[in-house]
């Protein structure tokens, strides 16, 4: 029985991964992408009005157009790509390679006289490719090299490296791209030509519910569509995924003839992605009831076939998928082909959909609370979006409590809460608490909890009322960002800057968690196991715990990584290990080599030991200091354990 029961379960899970590859490529593509979207919006704009058949020509303007796309924005995603894998390093080294690409491109003696132009795949292969050889190759000489020369090696190994990669961009990777380019290119003429480009909806719109639209847009539409608008002028690849209509009419279909919250919350979430963009709000009225994928594939379909038969599109991405957006990078005499293709798109999904919801003879009216779940799930994370529409479902208010919750509710969950609760107090909302706790003492009585990812469901099954965020690096979370603007959405714009926080955080004399004798700056060569040891047995020999401590310290991590991330990992015991502890106390540790931490770098670890709330302050202190790439290059030329107490904040400057 055990192999029949396991052996369907494989493809199952291999399905899963390769789709969750996909989501994370399709993220890594958009992170590219999204931040440069205002630079292409503006080129579009430029362009828009400026050409000579543009709305107001203007001959000494229009000379920004052709720079702009063929050295800026590829540029610019290509340092957004490298900045993205090593930091501004990696961004810089980044930019220079794909020069090669872009002067392969306008250089005639590399073109076919039908050559597609390959900067921005170039671009966005060649930028976080040459920063993660930039930083293997740094890796390799780490440490070695000798005092007084690290900024010559430094600068010219990134030169001489970056400048290989451009020569082998130019030689080497741009012919392949041309070639790829060009049959995209062909694949998009046959389906154009043979008035087959509506049937992209079939495969585009399910491809957006399992978010897998990023991969789809912005590895191959906007690439492909920003090298039609600049052979001529504008681009119906724009439109295949960004049409707001298809989702506009699925949720009118709900409002009219929905049942229950679907139909109660489906206006306000129209409202959101027809005019905010933001089309992941009718995905769990999808997920919820499958079969009305029908009606947006039906709406994206007749979209499609609308924009092709008047021979419209757009100058530059719209970003985000707003009417706003799909208007403001509409050519002057296409307004009327594309107002009738997006609202001929919502027509069709209204329709279908509406005719999919007066036949269905279930009695089951849809959980959109379980859709939404289901929707994270995928998504592999909770977005702003997603908890708008769960507040619209559910009439959620105004927030006032945030528990950042993990296991013991101690070391990692009140790094964490140091680090969102700054963010919630710059963004101007005094009045809104962030805690810690250990998940086992959580009550169904917090707006928000946050969690590492690995975490989640244990919250969830704890407070099930609240709105759930998961986290991977607890120190510098992107997800803190989420949290911020949900907390924007619910409460408001915020109130006044926010009061300066130095005083909380500044020593007070009271110290005594950290003592000289549990500070030690060389840990030399160590496994994870060997550190979170080293780190327990500096606590009992402070007196601070028992020794089974230690054996409580490993168990925790083999339930959640205390790799905060920003080279630090802070170990403690267990939440049931509490009675081992004697004292608050701290260890620290500083490995100068780093050390290989479930795939992340750690080159400090401090270990943890807490009777209740006492140790908050330094960890508050910590979470400042490793935010602080000053004050963590203090540590790292820190002499003495003096060094190290006077930059976690424990005695006052000399």
């Amino acid at each position: 029985m055990t192999t029949t029961t396991s052996a369907p379960e494989k493809p199952a899970q291999q399905r899963v991964s390769a789709r969750v590859h996909v989501q994370r490529v399709g993220t890594f593509l958009s992170n590219m992408i999204m931040p440069n979207i205002a630079a292409i919006i503006a080129w579009g704009l430029i362009t828009a009005f400026f050409i000579p058949d543009g709305w107001t020509p203007n001959e000494k303007i229009a000379t920004m157009v052709g720079p702009t796309i063929n050295y800026l924005l590829p540029i610019l995603i290509a340092y957004t790509g490298g900045r993205l894998v090593y930091d501004t390093r990696g961004g810089v080294v980044g930019a220079m390679s794909v020069m090669g690409v872009i002067m392969a491109t306008s250089d005639p003696i590399f073109l076919g006289e039908d050559s597609g132009s390959p900067m921005f795949l170039g671009a966005m292969i060649m930028g976080p490719l040459t920063a993660w050889g930039m930083k293997r190759l740094d890796a390799l000489w780490s440490h070695k090299i000798k005092p007084g020369f690290e900024m010559l090696v430094n600068n010219f190994s990134a030169g001489i490296f970056a400048g290989l990669m451009a020569i082998a961009s130019m030689f080497l990777l741009a012919p392949v791209l041309r070639q790829v380019i060009d049959w995209l290119g062909d694949a998009v003429n046959f389906l154009v030509d043979h008035d087959l480009l509506p049937l992209t909806s079939v495969f585009i719109e399910p491809a957006k519910v399992l978010f897998l639209n990023n991969a789809i847009n912005h590895g191959v539409l906007t690439p492909l569509g920003i090298q039609e608008a600049t052979e001529q002028g504008k681009s119906v690849l724009f439109l295949l995924e960004a049409n707001p209509g298809p989702g506009l009419g699925l949720l009118l279909a709900y409002t009219v003839f929905g049942r229950g919250i679907a139909k109660a919350s489906a206006p306000g979430a129209a409202i959101i992605q027809f005019f905010g963009g933001i089309h992941e709000v009718y995905f769990p009225y999808v997920l919820m009831k499958p079969k009305m994928i029908l009606a947006t594939i039906a709406g994206g379909m007749t979209g499609v076939f609308c924009f092709t038969l008047f021979d419209v599109g757009l100058r530059a991405p719209a970003a985000p998928g707003s009417i706003i957006a799909v208007y403001a990078q509409t050519p002057g005499g296409d307004f009327v082909g594309i107002t009738i293709g997006v609202f001929g798109a919502a027509l069709v999904s209204f329709l279908v959909g509406g005719l999919l919801l007066r036949t269905d003879r279930s009695e089951d009216e849809g959980d959109l609370a379980g859709a939404t779940g289901a929707m994270e799930e995928m998504k592999g994370k909770r977005s702003v979006a997603s908890a708008i529409l769960t507040g619209t479902a559910v009439g959620a208010g105004r927030v006032r409590s945030i528990v950042f919750a993990c296991d013991a509710g101690m070391g990692s969950s009140a790094m964490g809460a140091s680090v969102l609760r700054k963010k919630i107090r710059d963004a101007g909302f005094t009045d809104v608490t962030v805690v810690n706790q250990a998940i086992s003492s959580l009550r169904d009585d917090h707006d928000i909890v946050v969690t590492h990812e690995d975490l989640t469901d244990r919250a969830r099954r704890q407070t099930p009322s609240a709105v759930h965020v998961s986290v991977e690096n607890f120190m510098a979370s992107p997800r803190y960002d989420d949290v911020v603007e949900l907390v924007r959405a619910r409460n408001g714009i915020g109130g006044m800057a926010a009061p300066d926080t130095a005083a909380d955080l500044a020593p007070d004399g009271s110290g005594g968690l950290l003592a000289e004798g549990s500070i030690v700056l060389d840990g030399g060569s160590a496994s994870r196991d060997d550190a979170i040891t080293r780190a327990g047995e500096l606590l009992v020999a402070s007196g601070a715990v028992d020794p089974a401590y230690v054996e409580a310290m490993h168990e925790r991590e083999g339930s959640v990584s205390t790799a905060m991330g920003n080279l630090l990992a802070i170990p403690h015991g267990t939440n049931e290990a509490k009675s081992d502890v004697r004292r608050t106390a701290l260890s620290f540790v500083r490995y100068p080599d780093g050390i290989d931490w479930n795939g992340r770098e750690v080159k400090y670890v401090v270990g943890v030991a807490a009777l209740g709330n006492e140790h908050l302050k330094l960890m508050a202190r910590l979470a400042e200091v490793f935010t602080d790439p000053d004050r963590v290059r203090h540590l790292e030329i820190a002499n003495s354990p003096l060094d190290v107490l006077e930059v976690l904040g424990e005695v006052q400057p000399a």
